[in-house]
């Protein structure tokens, strides 16, 4: 049976998001994806601070053109009673509130959980923060790169010196915490189909990440040393990693399994032996002797091309990438061969936007403008009753 219609999962779901920055918009506009009405609150004048990261995107911040599409926006400043009262007519009829303002201030504001669920029942509210609720760590500041370094991240990323540590190119520890949200988000809509009533969702930036660290931190269970830094190569698979070409380029491939060396070495280095050598006859000798292993493998690629390479490298089928610069990522044949872009409107005009992953067969994603600060005053405030002299005068008085 299709969809005609093109109904979306989260249709006639509406979120009321205090949010900045990305870990909360990054949750949000996912859900927008899905269908949700998503009204981000922002501060009249200045508006999400993320707005002023850069102008990369024809004058509009980079992080704020990725996190915000298919939203509406509405200035209120929080501070003044008014504003206070206009969210309250906004959460009276949503189902979803998200927050990830500075540790405390929502609860300040008569925004808790607590708070809320005697006057709306159902409502679901999202808490997003650096350490979560309760404990030492609970009303310290917490941005991306803390988080990375507080959680483990650094010091398994990067090179092996004592100065080599490196942060992920883009904000991990957020987007962590944005896809717990989201999909805690989508658990309590379900578990209130069941129970007729909302529920709470702690969600900390540190425990997000701390859960992707999983694996080294198994590895260095009770006290074992962790896995070393290795730059881009994996730090206990070997050959798992990069290796320069001739002509400069590089090629990147990964090795899993003896069945996979043994190919490696009869099709790729074309050198059979080198299989049974016993300084590389298993994993965990290849990692330990990799120095030696690696010069073996710069020596025998240092007369090939990276085609020659990559072409060796799937006669064997042995798994490899190239590295794509950002460029690259935009002009992949991958991602145009599957019709994985899209257009969205925006203030700075048409920009180019990435399909959600994870496509359904039965509906299209939303994929609506970015807003402009405040775009949406009038029609949200006229929703809630306000006339043009009302809103005139709510902006006069610097509530909107």
């Amino acid at each position: 049976m299709t969809n005609q219609h093109n109904l979306r999962p989260l249709d006639g779901i509406t979120v009321i998001s205090l949010e900045h920055a990305i870990a909360a918009p990054f949750c949000t506009r996912q859900l927008a994806d899905l269908g949700a009405r998503v009204v981000k609150i922002e501060r009249p004048g200045s508006g999400d601070f993320a707005r002023g990261y850069d102008e990369r995107v024809n004058g509009l911040a980079s992080h704020f053109v990725w996190a915000n599409r298919s939203k509406e926006s509405l200035t209120l400043d929080l501070k003044q009673d008014e504003a206070g009262d206009i969210l309250v007519g906004l959460l009276g009829k949503a189902d979803v509130l998200v927050q990830n303002l500075a540790p405390g201030a929502a609860a300040r504001m008569g925004l808790s959980f607590e708070a809320l669920q005697e006057r709306f029942p159902r409502l679901i509210v999202c808490d997003i923060s650096g350490y979560g609720e309760g404990g030492p760590y609970e009303k310290k500041k917490a941005y991306d790169l803390l988080i990375q370094s507080e959680g483990g991240f650094l010091s398994v990323t990067g090179g092996p010196g004592e100065d080599e540590m490196a942060k992920a190119g883009c904000s991990i520890a957020d987007i962590a915490a944005g896809m717990y949200a989201y999909t805690g988000i989508l658990s309590a809509l379900m578990l209130r189909d069941k129970t007729g009533v909302g529920s709470r969702i702690d969600v900390s930036m540190l425990e997000s990440l701390v859960e992707w660290m999983g694996y080294p931190m198994y590895y260095g269970f009770e006290g074992a040393a962790p896995p070393p830094r290795a730059g881009a190569s994996h730090a206990t698979i070997y050959p798992y990693g990069p290796f320069p070409t001739k002509g400069g380029d590089t090629v990147m491939l990964g090795l899993q399994n003896e069945r996979e060396w043994a190919l490696f070495c009869e099709k790729v280095l074309l050198d059979s032996e080198l299989a049974t050598d016993e300084r590389f006859s298993a994993n965990f000798k290849r990692s330990a002797n990799r120095d030696e292993l690696r010069r073996i493998i710069v020596q025998g690629f240092s007369q090939l091309t990276v085609d020659e390479v990559v072409a060796r490298l799937e006669t064997a089928q042995i798994a490899s990438a190239r590295v794509n610069d950002m460029q690259g990522v935009w002009d992949h044949p991958q991602l145009k061969a599957r019709d994985s872009w899209r257009e969205i409107d925006s203030p700075a005009g048409r920009l180019p936007a990435l399909l959600p992953p994870g496509r359904n067969t039965s509906f299209s994603p939303r994929m609506d403008s970015v807003p402009g600060l405040g775009e949406h005053n009038t029609a949200i405030l006229a929703e809630l009753g306000f006339s043009d002299d009302d809103q005139a005068r709510l902006q006069a008085a610097g509530v909107i």
